[in-house]
């Protein structure tokens, strides 16, 4: 048996944002091979999506440790602890600040294995932010045909593509859908309840967003019997992956709607225990409803396009409108394209992982220290592109850290943290407040 199947595993993930670290941390679960319990230490790279206290509660992975970091303070301790997995959650240039990071202060020493990939549906820049993830051991893919697209970008610039290793979501799961819920039962009465996902920049201007929500509140009043949830990823203040400028819980705000509408927020798993109909423009929501065997929509009301990224679901038999949905209409799932993208449906999800396991494990069990990363992206081959990557993350372009760069010794004190904290604010109210202004005067 190898030695890495049979000894607790040390895990180190680093995220930027809640839907990061989520991914990363589940994905590091789904990663030990059988039998290897593991210890997972949580670094959350300190910037504008840093998840704050709630957020990660909502997120509901425990984690041994969990600690906040810039990029400089993560690439210190990464010399300091010993790890066997390292799984990188970030944004594609993250993760290539990271990689020559990395390799720069291991050089020819021990090091782990080096895991990253993508948070959902990949849709936009897959060429940008697949070269900028290679180098990593393993990236992940989570369905066929993301992990066709991947070797097919990467073998079409000469780039190593063996690293590409297909998977699936790793938060997939919870009962399958039963069908309707009869409220003439005894117990458990509950009305049929649609499920709008909402999306922090999907789409992301004030006009579609406001027909959106008009168009889910006359949904409510048209079906008085139903129970409308629109269901929310952050609070005002909070960032997620991407910037949310117009929260619809601003948008809600001077509308009266109907006693069965509401909003929710909490686990998205323990909302889809209660759904009927899950509409939504292009969630990620939608392959975990697909996956449990819930009726999902895809709105077409804004058009079919790569700006919103619905695109992706054609041919999934799930693309209607508004209109149809107020007419009753229930997509129904292309079984075909539903095994294509990854959802596993058909109870193949528990095998999902055991390729990338298994390399895992091979990686691990190799004598000797692993080779240097070799990320596609060097000096020589990107010198327009790298050097202005890496210096966003106080990093000169040979990954050293650059003169300056931000390091503390220790803790942050009280004082840190609370200019942390309105530095932080200040930039969501220029965001969220400011900068739409300044966009609407420059139409006029």
């Amino acid at each position: 048996m190898p030695a890495s199947a049979t000894k607790s595993l040390r895990v180190a993930v680093l995220a930027d944002s809640d839907t990061r670290w989520k991914w990363g941390a589940l994905t590091a679960q789904r990663l030990a091979p059988a039998g290897a319990g593991i210890r997972l230490d949580g670094y959350l790279l300190r910037g504008r999506a840093t998840p704050t206290a709630r957020q990660l509660q909502e997120v509901g992975v425990h984690a041994d440790s969990l600690r906040e970091v810039t990029g400089v303070e993560f690439l210190r301790a990464m010399t300091e602890e010993s790890y066997d997995i390292l799984v990188l959650a970030l944004v594609g240039g993250g993760v290539q600040a990271m990689l020559h990071g990395l390799r720069h202060a291991w050089g020819t020493e021990k090091r782990p294995v080096v895991v990253t990939g993508y948070v959902g549906v990949v849709y936009e820049k897959l060429a940008d932010g697949l070269l900028l993830r290679h180098g990593a051991d393993l990236v992940l893919a989570n369905s066929a045909h993301d992990a066709d697209r991947f070797r097919a970008v990467y073998e079409g610039v000469g780039a190593e593509a063996s690293a590409v290793t297909e998977v699936a979501l790793p938060f997939l799961g919870g009962a399958p859908y039963e069908g309707e819920h009869d409220p003439s039962a005894e117990q458990g009465r509950r009305p049929y309840t649609v499920v709008f996902a909402a999306q922090p920049s999907v789409p992301d201007n004030r006009k579609d967003r406001a027909y959106l929500l008009d168009r889910l509140i006359g949904h409510a009043r048209r079906h008085p019997e139903r129970e409308v949830l629109l269901k929310l990823r952050s609070k005002p203040g909070e960032h997620t992956t991407h910037i949310e400028e117009l929260p619809y819980q601003k948008l809600v705000q001077g509308q009266d709607p109907p006693a069965n509408f509401r909003l929710v927020y909490g686990h998205m798993g323990e909302v889809l225990d209660r759904t009927d109909l899950l509409v939504t423009v292009s969630s990620t929501a939608a392959l975990e409803a697909l996956h449990r065997r819930v009726p999902t929509a895809v709105l077409t009301d804004l058009g079919v396009r790569e700006l919103l990224g619905n695109h992706h679901f054609t041919g999934s038999g799930c693309l209607a409108s508004w209109d149809q949905l107020d007419a009753g209409h229930r997509p129904v799932a292309d079984e075909e394209w539903v095994a294509r993208q990854g959802v596993a449906a058909d109870g193949s999800y528990v095998t999902a992982f055991d390729a990338a396991r298994a390399r895992i494990t091979e990686l691990l069990d190799r004598p000797g220290p692993l080779p240097p990363l070799t990320p596609y992206y060097t000096p020589e081959t990107a010198p327009g592109y790298l050097p202005g990557i890496l210096a966003r993350h106080h990093l000169g372009p040979d990954g050293a850290p650059l003169p300056g760069a931000p390091a503390a010794d220790k803790a942050p004190g009280a004082v840190r943290q609370i200019v942390r904290r309105a530095a932080r604010g200040a930039y969501r109210h220029g965001v969220q407040r400011v900068a739409p202004v300044i966009r609407r005067m420059g139409e006029l």
